[in-house]
């Protein structure tokens, strides 16, 4: 990529990153569990208010281990956005049960909770949110609805480190939440990601799946003198050295979210005049939500108009890209799952979403030449 080019996403080292893997080494654990595992999942407990937070390899597995501990089995539904990663239907297929495809609304991008509630059927045990862009939106409701139909909630929070809702941290409305550290998130660790337990009465299970369906955690901490195969698992946890990388990044939260935030707000800023002009719509983000800055995203008025501005800015060196292919039109989609209507909306944002460059390496500068490309790019085109 030519020196000039700005990246969709380029990975930062913030802080003490490298000291941290040294010391890892040093200190002779890298396999899970060691002191900087422990350091980051307490930090995590406290910036959620989760009773116990479990670092993973990477989201997948978090949402994976989530799906079993809400005893999905064959037969059971799930329901979730189609307008979402291929690892929220994965994990429910993988255990038997149906991904239950519903719309969203086309403000928030979020789940529509009158979709949701008209999707539940006596075979529903889940919902299983999304917080895209790390908006909130809705999830109380979500929350209200699953707690009169009994079934669990399930946030996938893979958006939302460090965002709020109603003042709340998101990750904390469910009975079980996921986040992400790939390397594309706020904070990274490369891969890596954590389940976070609301409901103290899953805990023990979840470090038994943890560690392989054993009770490995219990063992470590003094209170028996071996460990056994207990029940179903797999080896979910980060490696030490994962977490090496990640507690730097959490030592510099603040840091970050608040250059996150003053990326987003200027390109918010500098699109306004585009949207006025009807040639694009900005991210709407209501006062409730407390949002950390993780994408930013515009919507165009057709796919073959995103088509022509990706090209025109990729020419000026500038990269953008859209986002999800609905999973209820995918191939894996039609097989192991269905959808509840015909999700107007979800196949209409898709179609003309776009991802802007959102990373720490981005300067003013860059925001003001992606801004300025896209206003030339925009303005002069055809627009019937």
């Amino acid at each position: 990529m030519p020196d000039d080019d700005i990246p969709f996403n380029r990975p930062s080292v913030v802080g003490d990153e490298y000291a941290n893997i040294a010391d890892a080494v040093r200190g002779g654990i890298l396999s899970a569990g060691g002191p900087f595992s422990r350091r980051c999942e307490r930090r995590l407990e406290e910036m959620t208010g989760s009773v116990r937070a479990i670092l993973t390899h990477t989201c997948t597995d978090a949402l994976e281990m989530a799906v079993l501990l809400a005893g999905i089995g064959p037969g059971d539904e799930v329901i979730m956005p189609s307008f979402t990663f291929v690892s929220a239907a994965t994990a429910v297929a993988l255990r038997g049960g149906v991904p239950v495809f519903v719309d969203i609304d086309p403000v928030s991008l979020n789940l529509d909770p009158e979709a949701v509630e008209a999707a539940i059927t006596p075979a529903t045990r889940a919902v299983l949110a999304v917080h895209y862009a790390s908006v909130g939106t809705g999830i109380d409701r979500l929350a209200e609805i699953c707690e009169r139909r009994g079934l669990t909630l399930i946030e996938d929070a893979a958006h939302a480190v460090g965002a709020t809702y109603l003042g709340r941290p998101l990750g904390s409305f469910g009975w079980l939440a996921t986040l992400s550290f790939h390397e594309t998130k706020n904070l990274t660790s490369g891969e890596g990601g954590a389940l976070l337990i609301n409901d103290p009465a899953l805990v023990a299970r979840a470090e038994v799946i943890a560690d392989k369906g054993t009770d490995r955690a219990r063992f470590e901490r003094g209170e028996t003198q071996k460990y056994v195969w207990h029940d179903i698992g797999s080896s979910f946890r980060a490696s030490e050295l994962t977490a090496a990388f990640l507690s730097a990044q959490l030592d510099k939260q603040g840091d970050i979210l608040a250059r996150r935030r003053e990326l987003w707000a200027r390109y918010h800023a500098g699109l306004e005049g585009l949207e006025r002009g009807g040639r694009l719509a900005r991210p709407r983000i209501p006062p409730a939500c407390g949002t950390n800055g993780h994408i930013y995203y515009i919507l165009l008025p057709d796919e073959d108009r995103r088509r022509t501005l990706i090209d025109g800015l990729l020419s000026y060196g500038i990269h953008t890209v859209f986002h999800y292919v609905p999973l209820h039109d995918s191939p894996g989609g039609r097989r192991y799952g269905r959808a509840s209507g015909s999700l107007p909306h979800t196949n209409s944002i898709a179609s003309r979403i776009l991802r802007l460059p959102m990373h720490l390496a981005l300067s003013e500068g860059d925001v003001d030449r992606v801004v300025a490309t896209m206003r030339k790019n925009l303005e002069t085109a055809e627009w019937g």
